[in-house]
């Protein structure tokens, strides 16, 4: 054992600069290592798992310094090049390393500070060597489940407990808590083998000549076992016990029978909770077209000369089967592959295309997954940096959504963001506020990787970037096998209404088309941009309207449970049978989300099954991935939903696709409401006509001349580009200009007031013009806190990193100051 005093400067997952240094305690000298968690005290009454980023001998000349609680980890499970990439993001985004490791960590590498104490159980109660507080404890411990941090300076009457906690955990008589409630459990199963006596066939004929004399069921069970379990061929099977007892319907109580007798025995054994797959063919089988062989051969040449490409490819182009030839092009280089995809709905998908051609060498990475198949998965990416040696196999390819970033990759050759320009790949609360997309092009510099962009639809930052030679271009114009480009019918409102010709919200374009898909056995896409049945009720005398009594919003009415109901809080009432402010009884119901428009299509095909897609159906785990199974298995005829159904979907059916109505998006008060206006229409349109036939497209608008709208028409992705960059320069908007934006919040509206004031006078001292704001946004007040904006601009060719710096030393006088102190700041760097 080590005799040198050693300290640990730890990172903490809280909202706090910098390390903290702990001491190492001698026992524990030999074991240490950079990127293990530890779990120390952190003030009086709180305990955390913490990351040891840095070990030295230098002792702090201005705190004494508590000692760790207890190493974690045998190995690192966070290595150099993850920190590197945590403090990019912290520097880039402007947030703490804590923030970005309270993200990146999936939650079961974590230990909560509820900071409880529980009875160890493997305890021999010896109490001999205790002294009075510490059978104090053991005696309270004894009579209560738990006691709390507080409790045991109660009972033994010091305020600093941490050090008698420290010598009843090593005498073994406690556990923490968070030990039991958060702590990664492997999943332990029990397997059924014959006793090594009876592998002797002369042996096991005797047992069953004896079993089938006197125990028939027993002897059912055991000829059950050898089917199972192929006892005496070459390729043996292992035989869970369920599966054993399930295959005759025998009990438990009959299995221990046979263990008693020595013929068979149970063992328990350490499984994976992530089922494994095969591959059903290989790579070569793969046909490209000419158009997607000249695309795989310009994305390999790029990536001689550049590291980032992006891959801008029409609907349904094939883009996905490029994808396939590169990942196997690099796994053959003995290297990991990172597939990004903006939303969980697509990896259902993709992952069974990948599956296909890749077996079980693909892992999913997502929040849906609970917490312990997220720390496997992490557990078997760290396991390949042992060369692949693990029982357990190691994923080469991982597939995910924007949390995957953080997986301990070592050995990383491609990453794959798809959709890209997709505003899901930004994280908005709570910190850090980053950008998958842009991350994971910092990530695949630091691992010497490429990235390859991909999107029907680019984001004009990076479409910007690839003409400018930052990134290289490659184009797919033509949809694969020669199929054609949707047909899209634009339909003028003005004049449906005019004529009389609407039907609730639907034109009659739209009902004639509807049918027209029905008769021909097509499935149909509806997207409305809104859930809910009603966005809100009016008074249809004095105009009053029900609103959040803690966000200034309007309640929008759900119809499945006749509430009102706020998106941003939750707050919820019925509705009022009359007017509040003039008793009038009349209420009417003003606009109409996707609830609605469900309901009134099955009033007018009564016939047809009808499914709604958007946050409020798919809350439950499976819920999403059923919709989208039963529609591809054709067990749903129209789908209806919001910008979820737009997302990269692949469904060979579908022949028409309903926008019901484009102005929402168009009038939306937001630079960027005409880009993502057309991304959104061009998106759901390339879900139509996927199939040897073409598709068809209808637009339901109240201005068919707009020219987003011509550009959707035309599929003319340059034309919009172009007319929104005239439009961001003349502006000082990106990809001109770099934003930063903050946000800064309280519950009373005056001080926030003088506080904004206050701020953005500093600000405009350092920033000048670039300084704009403070300003309210659309939404002003929300969960009871009032917010105000102020917004950065700052040019491409200024120093970056120098205003930020300066940024960060203001808003941290700002913060300084008693008067501010209750003031929530708010930094969004790059905000979408």
């Amino acid at each position: 054992m080590s005799r040198i005093t050693l300290f640990a400067d730890v990172l903490l997952p809280l909202p706090l600069q910098g390390l903290f240094t702990y001491r190492i305690p001698y026992e524990l000298n030999d074991s240490v290592k950079v990127g293990q968690r530890v779990i120390v005290q952190f003030g009086k009454k709180k305990i955390y798992t913490a990351l040891i980023k840095k070990l030295h001998q230098k002792a702090p000349d201005t705190f004494s310094v508590k000692y760790i609680l207890s190493v974690l980890d045998i190995k690192p499970i966070v290595k150099d090049i993850q920190f590197r990439l945590w403090e990019w993001i912290s520097k880039y985004y402007l947030c703490n390393q804590g923030e970005v490791m309270n993200v990146a960590l999936p939650s079961a590498l974590k230990l909560a500070s509820e900071t409880k104490i529980i009875f160890n159980r493997n305890f021999d109660q010896d109490f001999s060597s205790f002294n009075e507080n510490e059978y104090l404890i053991a005696e309270a411990l004894n009579n209560r489940n738990n006691l709390t941090i507080t409790e045991v300076a109660e009972i033994t009457g010091q305020q600093k407990t941490f050090p008698l906690i420290k010598t009843l955990i090593e005498k073994n008589v406690i556990l923490l808590e968070e030990e039991l409630t958060n702590k990664y459990k492997p999943k332990i199963e029990t397997f059924v083998r014959l006793n090594q006596e009876y592998k002797n066939q002369d042996k096991l004929q005797q047992a069953c000549d004896e079993l089938n004399k006197r125990a028939y069921k027993q002897l059912e069970l055991l000829l059950s076992y050898l089917n199972l379990s192929r006892e005496f061929s070459e390729e043996s099977n292992e035989v869970k016990k369920t599966v054993l007892l399930k295959s005759v319907g025998a009990s438990a109580a009959q299995l221990k029978t046979l263990e008693k007798k020595g013929v068979l025995e149970t063992y328990k054994k350490e499984i994976s909770r992530l089922k494994e797959y095969s591959a059903l063919t290989n790579v070569e089988s793969i046909e490209l077209s000419p158009e997607q062989l000249e695309c795989f051969s310009q994305i390999k040449s790029a990536f001689e000369e550049k590291d980032v490409a992006l891959l801008h490819g029409v609907t349904s182009s094939g883009k996905t089967e490029i994808y396939i030839k590169l990942i196997n092009e690099y796994l053959k280089k003995g290297k990991q592959i990172l597939y990004l995809l903006p939303e969980i709905a697509l990896t259902t998908q993709i992952i069974n295309r990948l599956r296909k051609y890749f077996g079980d060498r693909v892992g999913i990475y997502h929040s849906k997954y609970g917490k312990n198949e997220r720390v496997e998965i992490w557990n078997r990416i760290l396991s390949s940096e042992n060369g692949n040696n693990s029982i357990e196999k190691t994923y080469d390819i991982i597939l995910g959504a924007r949390s995957s970033l953080f997986l301990p990759f070592t050995n990383l050759g491609l990453v794959i963001v798809d959709e890209e320009h997709d505003s899901s790949f930004k994280q908005f609360d709570p910190a850090p506020r980053y950008n998958a997309r842009d991350t994971a092009i910092y990530l695949a510099r630091l691992q010497g990787a490429k990235t390859i962009l991909g999107s029907a639809t680019p984001s004009l930052e990076t479409y910007f970037n690839a003409k400018n030679g930052k990134y290289a271009l490659v184009e797919l114009h033509k949809r694969y096998g020669e199929m054609m480009l949707p047909e899209v019918i634009v339909v003028d409102l003005k004049y449906e209404i005019r004529r009389k010709k609407m039907l609730s919200h639907f034109s009659s374009v739209l009902i004639d088309h509807i049918k027209k898909a029905l008769k021909d056995k097509q499935q149909i896409i509806l997207f409305q941009n809104r859930r809910g049945f009603s966005l809100r009720i009016e008074c249809d005398s004095c105009n009053w309207m029900p609103e959040c009594k803690n966000c200034d919003v309007t309640l929008t009415y759900h119809k499945h449970n006749n509430q009102l109901r706020c998106h941003y809080c939750g707050y919820s009432i019925r509705i009022p049978e009359k007017c509040p402010d003039c008793g009038n009884a009349v209420l009417l119901m003003k606009g109409f989300g996707t609830e609605k428009i469900e309901e009134e299509l099955s009033l007018i095909f009564p016939e047809i099954r009808i499914v709604r897609m958007d946050l409020d159906t798919t809350r439950t785990k499976n819920a999403l991935q059923q919709i989208i199974n039963d529609f591809e298995d054709k067990r749903i005829d129209i789908l209806v939903g919001t910008q979820m159904v737009t997302k990269g979907l692949d469904f060979d059916n579908v022949g028409l696709v309903g926008v019901l109505n484009a102005d929402n998006m168009l009038n939306f008060p937001d630079f960027r409401s005409f880009e993502r206006s057309y991304q959104l229409m061009a998106q759901v349109s390339g879900r139509s006509g996927r199939k040897n036939r073409r598709g068809k497209v209808i637009i339901q608008t109240y201005n068919p001349s707009h020219p987003i709208i011509k550009n959707v028409i035309e599929n003319d992705y340059a034309a919009m580009f172009n007319s929104q960059l005239i439009e961001r320069k003349k502006f000082r908007y990106p990809p001109f200009y770099r934003l930063i934006q903050i946000k800064l919040k309280h519950k009373n509206h005056d001080v926030l007031n003088q506080a904004a004031a206050e701020l953005a006078a500093e600000l405009r001292k350092i920033f000048g013009k670039r300084i704009l704001g403070p300003e309210y946004p659309l939404v002003s007040r929300i969960k009871n806190l009032y917010i105000k904006n102020i917004l950065i601009k700052i040019e491409k060719d200024a120093s970056v990193s120098f205003l930020k710096t300066s940024l960060i030393n203001q808003i941290e006088t700002f913060r300084a100051e008693k008067i501010n102190a209750s003031v929530k700041v708010q930094i969004d760097v790059d905000p979408i």
